[in-house]
């Protein structure tokens, strides 16, 4: 009988990275906010080396509200550095499958309302 060894489980790092991030701008989350996730997600720059599956702490704080927004998100895609199209450099951070990941998701597409429809580019796919 084998086991695999611990460090080649996927996102089994010791802790969660924490990251802040401030969206100042409706036209920012547009660019960053990704709706193909069920959940709901968002591309954050970051120059760090993320695997799939990683976890990640974002404290997140949205266009025109003081509150900041706790999710515990996975990576679910990495862009990598000099990546084709001067894509820039980061990861896609997948919100969880709870009910105020679901609040958020909600949140965010109220902010962008029609701009969820439109067809011009963002940071993601």
């Amino acid at each position: 009988m084998s086991t695999l060894p611990p460090a080649s489980t996927p996102g089994a790092s010791a802790r969660p990275s924490v990251i802040q991030l401030a969206i100042r701008e409706k036209a920012a989350l547009y660019a960053a906010y990704i709706p193909l996730f069920t959940e709901g997600g968002l591309f954050i720059p970051s120059a760090r080396d993320y695997k799939l599956g990683d976890d990640i702490y974002v404290l997140l704080t949205l266009p025109d509200d003081i509150q900041r927004y706790p999710v515990a998100g996975k990576v679910a895609w990495v862009t990598p550095a000099r990546a084709s199209g001067n894509r820039t450099q980061g990861v896609g951070v997948r919100f969880p499958n709870d009910e105020k990941s679901r609040l958020l998701k909600i949140k965010i597409e109220e902010i962008l309302g029609a701009h969820l429809a439109s067809d011009r580019p963002t940071q993601t796919i």
